[in-house]
């Protein structure tokens, strides 16, 4: 498998997700981070602000490109030609969410996928959890890319004044 795509809301991106996209990016040819424009879910930053953050994050690893999709994610992968798609696990329950979409994903399309478990770091970090704790007013530094904690931070405080 040389392209493989890590789906994505990254809103926002966290060090646990770069965890996962940085180890993708050893493992194989070229990693595609497929930021997803989910319009029933309302997040903290639109899809054009997570693309930019995704990227400044992701500068690091030559291989990785950032781009963003809607629909079937089998779709998305034919289309840019990826052979499979890396998701993180950070626990049991993450592996009986992803597994029976994995097993769709293959018996449409013959997408294999492969499970990364979250080094044990990030393995209690997710986006819903940072966003909480920044609309809190608590300190994201230690989950987030400088940049990222900076904007989340001023993003929740809007949140909070209006």
């Amino acid at each position: 498998m040389h392209r493989v795509v890590c789906p994505g809301s990254f809103d926002p991106v966290t060090y646990g997700h770069l965890d996962i996209i940085g180890r993708a990016a050893a493992l194989f040819d070229e990693v595609v981070v497929a930021v997803g424009t989910n319009t029933s879910k309302s997040g903290l930053f639109d899809v054009d602000e997570r693309v930019e953050m995704v990227r400044g994050a992701c500068a690091e690893w030559s291989n990785v490109e950032v781009d963003t999709f809607s629909g079937l994610l089998v779709d998305y992968c034919r289309d840019v030609g990826a052979g499979g798609v890396v998701k993180g696990l950070r626990s049991a329950g993450d592996f009986e969410y992803e597994l029976p979409m994995a097993h769709m994903n293959t018996q449409l399309s013959g997408l294999e996928t492969v499970f990364l478990p979250t080094a044990a770091q990030w393995g209690h970090v997710s986006s819903t959890l940072v966003r909480e704790i920044a609309k809190l007013g608590g300190d994201v530094t230690a989950f987030l890319p400088e940049g990222v904690a900076r904007r989340t931070v001023e993003r929740a405080q809007q949140g909070r004044e209006s």
